[in-house]
């Protein structure tokens, strides 16, 4: 079925560096002695440990759960022991520790009870808060709750699942489509069902041909209407709005949900993630991971959550002269030092890094406003601007100029003639104006609790004088009448004694 596609503007094509580690079946990462398991591993509050230093646990058992809507529990990877709870290192610039739960493995490898649900038979939000307990997040990076994306009373249209994939050298989404399909295409059937979608559409990129035949395949084997839709290969198609945009022709601003167009959407991983939740009993304990870059056997890996990034670096060999990692892709991802931190649920890819493959950036040289940032932005915003008054620290003017909708993709800064990291001044604008924010927000509490003092004070001030004047009003009343009554005694007795007055 052919349908029309809505080309979003912007983009960029750049070289897609996946062959390599597309080519080779998914592996098993073996099981490490060790994993630290940082407790915020999606959007929203972090859970709470509900295990203690010293217990034993069985893979797949809550170690960590959900206190709020908006989070997700978390759970043992492997069986062992609770090694620590306390703050480690996370795969990220600063170099900030965070709480996190340390396991040593048994080597057992032994799971918890584990049954499939039945989830036809519950009430929609019973399979919500089911997910939840799973620890089911977005696992295409953005790692938002899946359960709450599932809000029951959004009106869906379309429910699309994503298998775009368009950042280079990341393949793990296309080898999961290739391998997993039919539990793909069974999780999109369970997620159209909880949603209410009239429609379902795959969105994958046409750089993937074996991916599409395999999920083509397995609907047609499942019986399935789901249109499998190709996509033409340019950076950032699988992005958000601009996968929405491309499918349906509605555009979603950076403050309106794709929920409010009558619109979701699910990465191909988080699918597969939801079915083995359901029908195994699976909580999220597990993730495929793309290692590629400087490495000797580029390859896609499913490990364990909490593994040593580096431990598993090495399973694809680096090359002597690697000198770091990026965690993602090379337009969005952290490049980082080596780093033992450990694989979260959105550690979708490791690239290790050389100056052969990523050459030092030229030194930044002066902006000629060639406009080409603006070209290439596929938000339709003007970098250039953005860049300027950034630079110059006038961050409500970028705020003019549509700061917040700047989804940080990386198109302008890779088509910069100037080498301009772009991205890096949105993102200290963006936390300066987020800063300022807090500080706001902090004063008018500041300000309205004072204010609320004051009108205490005042009021009890107000209610004290009154009450002194009711007391010295009562005072004076009674001294008055203590002045009267002895007057009126002493006439009648001056009456009585007065032979005249008889």
């Amino acid at each position: 079925m052919l349908r029309t596609l809505f080309p979003f503007p912007g983009g960029v094509k750049p070289e897609p560096h996946k062959e390599a580690s597309a080519k080779a079946p998914i592996a098993s990462a073996p099981l490490p002695e060790r994993l630290v398991l940082p407790l915020r591993q999606s959007a929203g509050v972090a859970p709470l440990p509900v295990v203690r230093v010293g217990d034993r646990v069985k893979k797949g058992q809550v170690i960590a759960a959900a206190e709020q809507w908006v989070s997700a529990s978390l759970h043992a990877p492997t069986s062992g022991k609770v090694a620590d709870i306390g703050h480690y290192p996370l795969a990220h610039p600063s170099g900030l520790a965070a709480p996190a739960i340390v396991i040593e493995a048994d080597g057992r490898d032994e799971w918890r009870e584990r049954q499939p649900l039945d989830w036809q038979k519950l009430a929609p939000q019973a399979v919500r808060q089911y997910l939840q307990q799973s620890g089911v997040v977005g696992l295409g990076g953005a790692v938002f709750p899946s359960h709450v994306k599932l809000d029951a009373n959004a009106q869906i249209e379309e429910l699309i699942i994503n298998g775009a994939e368009c950042e280079p050298y990341i393949t793990c989404d296309d080898r999961l489509m290739r391998e997993c399909a039919a539990e793909i295409v069974s999780g999109a059937a369970l997620l159209r069902d909880l949603t209410g979608a009239r429609q379902t559409l795959f969105a994958i990129e046409n750089n993937k041909p074996e991916a599409i035949r395999a999920l083509r395949g397995a609907i047609s084997e499942q019986h399935e209407d789901f249109i499998v839709i190709t996509l033409p290969t340019r950076y950032p198609a699988g992005s958000l709005r601009q996968l929405v945009y491309a499918l349906t022709g509605k555009h979603a601003p950076f403050n309106v949900l794709p929920t409010a167009l009558g619109v979701q959407c699910f990465n191909v991983a988080t699918v597969q993630s939801v079915w083995r939740a359901v029908a195994h009993g699976e909580p999220v304990v597990r993730r495929v991971v793309t290692v590629s870059g400087n490495v000797r056997a580029p390859k896609n890996w499913e490990a364990p959550i909490g593994m040593s990034m580096d431990a598993l670096l090495q399973l694809s060999e680096p090359l002597s002269d690697t000198d770091g990692l990026i965690v993602g892709g090379p337009m969005m991802g952290l490049s980082l030092p080596l780093t033992d931190a450990p694989i979260t649920k959105g550690s979708n890819c490791l690239i290790a890094r050389s100056p052969r493959l990523f050459p030092p950036r030229p030194p930044e040289s002066p902006c000629i406003r060639c406009t080409a940032c603006a070209q290439a932005c596929p938000q339709g915003l003007q970098p250039f601007e953005l860049y300027w008054w950034s630079r110059a620290r006038d961050f409500a003017k970028a705020a003019d100029y549509a700061l917040a909708e700047c989804v940080e993709c990386g198109c302008c800064a890779y088509v910069c003639p100037a080498s301009i990291p772009l991205v890096h001044y949105f993102r200290f604008a963006k936390g300066e104006l987020a800063a300022a924010a807090r500080e706001q927000k902090m004063a008018d509490s500041a300000r309205s609790r004072f204010e609320f003092r004051q009108f205490r004070a005042e009021r009890e001030k107000a209610e004290k004088a009154e009450k002194l004047a009711k007391a010295a009003a009562a005072q004076a009343a009674k001294q008055a009448e203590t002045a009267t009554t002895p007057l009126a005694t002493t006439q009648d007795a001056t009456m009585k004694s007065d032979p005249d007055h008889a």
